[in-house]
């Protein structure tokens, strides 16, 4: 019997991406068997365009009353695709648009991996590009050591510990294993947290020949040089996030380097003190934010 796989995708507001998105779902070459969209309490239409969508897979909308975040939006759709028997979980954002045949690749890039690595392999993801066809600067994976090791048996793929959420395919038994992501994360980080944690014992993959058109702002990574007032909100809760995630997985010494280095590069990037200031409760704050770990009942 052939392994069914559930596409997930976590809107908010963004109504004519998520239709352009839901078109290259429809034309992939190899079609997941179920596409679920966690509407974010959308304000733009959205509810209303979901309601009415026709679509030749079968749909489901998962419509929570408040904004649960991008974490939070991840954990319904996830959990969702898990209780209905998915084998895979293809989780994407709400502007990334994957070429014909992105799951196609990418589910034999990692039944490939998963093979010749021992069956342990927690995922595999795409390559992102940037609309104008470059690399997305913000969601390259962090390679391993070895991150070639695939590649030398003729396998299109490499190794990595951790990866962005714009598309990632996910086995049911990574799952059932290590739970989902964290939902109290909000926004920010929950991805890396997660594809961090579940690399443990063996790591994930990046399929080179399935690719995704990240159609997002400017081109950029992140770093805490680029705090201002306007996106303060979110360094908030990505400084709160990745404190609990380091602290939690590797201890002090590595939290202290951690808020040493946000300091050394707010300073560097002139980020004013108020804000400055502001990153710096949140970072102390995250030393005590422990969200519990959920897993599958099953």
């Amino acid at each position: 019997m052939a392994e069914t796989i559930a596409a997930v995708v976590v809107t908010y507001n963004r109504l004519e991406k998520l239709k352009k998105v839901l078109d290259t779902l429809v034309d992939q070459t190899r079609k997941p068997d179920q596409i679920i969209v966690v509407d974010n309490a959308s304000n733009d239409g959205t509810a209303e365009f979901l309601e009415s969508y026709e679509c030749s897979i079968p749909f489901l909308v998962l419509s929570p009353s408040v904004n649960t975040g991008g974490a939070g939006g991840f954990f319904l759709g996830m959990k969702a695709g898990y209780e209905s028997g998915a084998d895979y979980l293809w989780i994407m954002d709400d502007d990334a648009y994957a070429k014909p045949d992105a799951l196609g690749n990418l589910e034999r890039g990692f039944v490939q991996s998963n093979e010749e690595l021992g069956g342990q392999v927690p995922f595999a993801c795409s390559v992102v590009e940037y609309i104008d066809g470059n690399i997305c600067e913000m969601n390259n994976p962090v390679p391993t050591w070895d991150w070639g090791r695939l590649l030398v048996k003729g396998i299109n793929a490499v190794m990595v510990s951790r990866c962005s959420f714009v598309s990632v395919l996910i086995p049911r038994s990574t799952v059932k294993e290590f739970g989902y992501p964290y939902k109290e994360y909000f926004i920010w980080f929950d991805d890396a947290e997660y594809t961090s944690r579940i690399t443990r014992d063996c790591p994930g993959v990046q399929v080179m020949d399935s690719a995704m058109i990240h159609d997002m702002g400017d081109n950029k990574g992140v770093n805490f040089t680029m705090i201002d007032e306007k996106n303060a909100w979110k360094f908030a809760y990505g400084i709160r996030n990745e404190a609990s995630a380091t602290i939690n997985s590797k201890g002090v010494a590595s939290y202290l380097l951690f808020i040493a280095n946000m300091q050394r590069q707010m300073r560097r990037g002139r980020v004013p003190i108020m804000l400055r200031a502001r990153m710096t409760k949140r970072v102390l704050e995250g030393a005590f934010f422990n969200p519990p770990l959920i897993k599958p009942k099953q």
